[in-house]
């Protein structure tokens, strides 16, 4: 709160000027410190006008409103999500116009075989592990694209709203990482994997859990995950399950975290809810890269360079040589 100021006035009897514009006469004090204001720093009130000094020291003593997860109450609360529509969108643009960038950013243990530009891919067993990321950002097709981000745009704002912008962010991304983690750990050495699944069911996961907790109806949602996971499983359907499950279950756990811990302890636990999270990921991938032997994926990437064959045939000849 200010303290009374000096008035501003021309004389001892003289009429009340501005305390903040001495030229201007005015009879509007501040219901505060009762200092004389002119119309261009009356700041409305329930009762009469604030001075700018006044009003500014009230607003720095009013909490802002928070949702029942500790998220910030915001005019846009999908404005995360629409930028992850929009970078996944940027990146099929560029997959389109530039064909070798999957092969760059895919998802693979490593090493494959590259017959269109004759080298191996060295994976993530090597030490690339940006393709952890990277791959959660691609997308096989059309409807690849247009079912994931369909599903961002769907319950991705009321997630955001829950848990406020940078809660939800890395609710995300750590979804992403569990799905590519299980997709690395348990899938084909050699088989590339690539798109937001992961994600997308990491935010299936959290939706359950949130809507379950204010005792919502989500029967709907776990119809829609069964078909999933049929589809799943069809031949030839192409689909990484496992890094559908890996989102599930780490979106899924880390949700249950956040809005378990009681509201006086979120700014410690929920850190540490998600370096946890992000623990297991690293787990996840240390265990994978120890068990594949990195040493043997490089001797076989550079097999396949220098290999005088074709380079398909040259990648199957030096994996056998070096005993897969």
């Amino acid at each position: 709160m200010s303290e009374p100021g000096p008035q501003a006035a021309s004389g001892p009897t003289g009429p009340p000027h501005c305390y903040r514009h001495p030229d201007r006469e005015t009879y509007i004090r501040c219901v505060r410190c009762e200092r004389p204001i002119c119309p261009d720093d009356m700041v409305p009130v329930a009762v009469g006008f604030l001075c700018p000094d006044d009003a500014r020291a009230g607003r720095q003593g009013v909490r802002q409103p928070r949702t029942l997860f500790g998220g910030r109450v915001s005019d846009d609360p999908g404005w995360v999500s629409k930028v992850l529509i929009g970078v996944n969108v940027a990146v099929f643009l560029l997959q389109q116009v530039q064909p070798t960038l999957e092969r760059r950013f895919w998802l693979v243990a490593g090493p494959v075989a590259d017959e269109g530009l004759g080298f191996a891919t060295v994976g993530v067993a090597d030490g690339e592990l940006y393709r952890l990321v990277t791959a959660a950002f691609l997308h096989g097709g059309l409807l690849h694209l247009l079912f994931n981000m369909y599903a961002l745009w769907l319950f991705g704002p009321p997630l955001e709203q829950a848990f406020g912008r940078v809660r939800f962010a890395a609710l995300y991304l750590l979804s992403a990482l569990g799905g590519s983690a299980a997709s690395y750990g348990f899938g084909e050495r050699y088989v590339p994997a690539l798109g937001a699944s992961g994600a997308v069911f990491g935010l299936f996961a959290a939706y359950i859990v949130v809507s379950r907790r204010l005792g919502r109806e989500v029967s709907g949602l776990f119809v829609l995950l069964g078909i999933n996971v049929v589809i799943g499983f069809l031949p030839g359907s192409n689909i990484d399950w496992r890094a559908h499950a890996g989102g599930f279950v780490l979106g899924g756990l880390l949700t249950l975290a956040l809005v378990l811990v009681p509201r006086r302890l979120r700014g410690v636990l929920h850190p540490v809810a998600f370096a946890v999270a992000l623990a297991l990921v690293v787990a996840a991938v240390v265990w994978r890269t120890a068990e594949l032997d990195g040493a043997s994926t490089a001797r076989v990437a550079a097999c396949t360079v220098t290999a005088p064959l074709d380079p398909g045939e040259a990648f199957l000849d030096c994996v056998g040589a070096a005993g897969g």
